[in-house]
C-alpha cells in the first residue's frame, strides 16, 4: 500500500504555505522551487486543492496562493481525500469485481472486512491530525500519534535510522 505521488506532493504544497504563515502568498514557481517540482505539477495540484477549498488565488503583483482557512482547521484525511480519494471507498468492491458485474465475494468477503477495518484505522488517526501538527518536528508527531492512539506501533525516526546507519 502506498500513498500517490499527488497525495504527498499536494501535501508538501500546503505545508509550504501553512509554514510561512496563514496570511502568506506564494507564487506556483515558488513553490515548486522550494518542493523540487515540476511548475506544472504545482499548477495542476495548487488547481486540485483550490477546487477542495484548501487554497485560494490572489492576484496582483504579490498574488499566488494562500491558505484558504487556518492551518489548525485543514484535517489530512479530508487533503488525502481530496487529492486521491480513500484507499477502501464504498465503490471499491464494483470496481474490482473482474469479469463479473457483481464480484463472486459479494455476499461473504473477508477481504472487505480488512479494508474495511484498516479504512476506518487510518481515519481515525488521518481525521485527528491537521496541517498545523504536520509543522512541527517528526518527534512531536510521533508522540502525538502514540498518546492520541496508544495501540499504534511506530518505527524509530527515520532521522534516527539515517544518524545510526
Amino acid at each position: 500500500m502506498k500513498l500517490s505521488a499527488q497525495e504527498e506532493y499536494g501535501l508538501r504544497c500546503l505545508l509550504q504555505m501553512a509554514s510561512r504563515g496563514d496570511d502568506a502568498s506564494l507564487s506556483i514557481p515558488e513553490i515548486s522551487k522550494a518542493e523540487g517540482l515540476s511548475i506544472p505539477n504545482v499548477a495542476k495540484l495548487m488547481r486540485l486543492l483550490r477546487i477542495a477549498g484548501f487554497v485560494k488565488s490572489v492576484r496582483g503583483q504579490a498574488g499566488g496562493y494562500m491558505l484558504a482557512k487556518p492551518a489548525e482547521t485543514i484535517l489530512i484525511g479530508e487533503v488525502l481525500e481530496a487529492l486521491g480519494g480513500k484507499l477502501f471507498g464504498d465503490r471499491f468492491c464494483g470496481r474490482h469485481s473482474g469479469l463479473e458485474s457483481v464480484c463472486v465475494h459479494n455476499t461473504d468477503c473477508s477481504m472487505r472486512a480488512l479494508w474495511l477495518g484498516l479504512q476506518h484505522m487510518l481515519e481515525k488517526v488521518l481525521f485527528k491530525a491537521t496541517l498545523a501538527d504536520l509543522l512541527k518536528k517528526e518527534a512531536f508527531m510521533q508522540e502525538m500519534l502514540e498518546t492520541r492512539h496508544g495501540a499504534l506501533i511506530l518505527p524509530e525516526p527515520a532521522t534516527a535510522k539515517l544518524a545510526n546507519a
